[in-house]
C-alpha cells in the first residue's frame, strides 16, 4: 500500500487490509478509473446480486456520477474519503472497506498508471472473549476474496480498454 493511502487508517487500526495492482498504459484519471472499475461485467453481476439479495440497486449513470464527484452513495456504499486520487467506499453494514486509487508512472514518452484496488474488513468485537476478531465467515471466504479482488481489478482493465479515449 502506498503512503498517503486512504486504506492504510485501516491497517494500522488492526483491521485486515489488501492492496493489489495493476500498470496499464497511458494516462488514466481517477474518474475514468472509478468508472471502468464500477461499470465492468465482473462488478455488474455483483451489483445484480446486491440488488436482488439486499435491494440495493445501482446503475451506470450512478456509477459515472460517483466517479465524477457529483454521488456520495452508490449500491451498497457510501464515500468515506475522498482524494484527487483516490477513493475509499463504507458498506451499509460498516464492516468493509473498498479503495480505489491511480498513481502516475513511466515517462513522458511512454505514461503508464498504476491501478491499485484494496479492502479492509473492520473487526468486531467477539462477545464471548471481548477480543476482536474478524469472524469465522469471513476466514472462510479469504480465498475467494483474494480472487476476487484480482478478477475485479483486471475487469476494470478490460472496460478501460473498451471505453473511448477522454471518456
Amino acid at each position: 500500500m502506498p503512503e498517503g493511502a486512504l486504506l492504510a487508517r485501516y491497517s494500522r487500526a488492526g483491521a485486515f487490509t489488501d492492496c493489489y495492482t495493476l500498470d496499464v498504459p497511458g494516462q488514466v484519471s481517477q474518474a475514468k478509473y472509478v468508472e471502468a472499475f464500477y461499470t465492468g461485467r465482473v462488478f455488474k453481476l455483483e451489483r445484480l446480486i446486491l440488488r436482488l439479495l439486499v435491494g440495493k440497486a445501482s446503475t451506470d449513470a450512478e456509477a459515472r456520477e460517483l466517479a465524477a464527484g457529483r454521488r456520495e452513495a452508490f449500491a451498497a456504499w457510501t464515500v468515506e474519503a475522498r482524494a484527487a486520487d483516490q477513493l475509499l467506499m463504507c458498506d451499509y453494514l460498516g464492516r468493509t472497506r473498498s479503495w480505489l486509487m491511480t498513481a502516475p508512472r513511466g515517462s513522458n514518452d511512454l505514461p503508464t498508471t498504476r491501478l491499485y484496488f484494496g479492502s479492509a474488513i473492520v473487526p468486531v468485537i467477539d462477545k464471548s472473549t471481548g477480543q476482536p476478531t474478524l469472524g469465522s465467515p469471513f476466514k472462510l471466504l479469504l480465498g475467494f476474496h483474494k480472487r476476487y479482488s484480482r478478477v475485479l481489478l483486471s475487469s476494470a482493465r478490460t472496460r478501460l480498454a473498451q471505453m473511448p479515449r477522454g471518456a
